[in-house]
C-alpha cells in the first residue's frame, strides 16, 4: 500500500485523515480507520479524478463522497 498523506482537512470537521493518490485510483482513509480504494470500477474515473483534486486541495473530500459517491469504491482495505 502506498504512504498515506495527512489530509489538511482546512474545514476542519472532516470525516477524512489521510489519503493515497495513484495513476488510476484513490485511497481515503477515515476518522474510524477504515480504508478505501476509489477507481475506473467503481465510482469511475470522473468521480476518482475530481475526488484526487479535492484530496490535493485538502478541502471538500468528505462532502464530495457523500453526496456523489456513497458507498460506491471499488475496496475496502484491511487496516493495520
Amino acid at each position: 500500500m502506498p504512504a498515506m498523506q495527512r489530509y489538511r482537512n482546512l474545514s476542519g470537521k472532516s470525516g477524512v485523515v489521510a489519503y493515497a493518490v495513484g495513476q488510476d485510483h484513490l485511497l481515503v482513509q477515515f476518522v474510524d480507520g477504515a480504508i478505501y480504494r476509489y477507481d475506473a470500477s467503481a465510482p469511475g474515473a470522473a468521480h476518482v479524478a475530481r475526488m484526487q483534486q479535492l484530496a490535493q486541495r485538502g478541502r471538500g473530500l468528505a462532502t464530495y463522497i457523500s453526496r456523489h459517491v456513497g458507498k460506491n469504491f471499488a475496496d475496502k482495505l484491511d487496516t493495520p
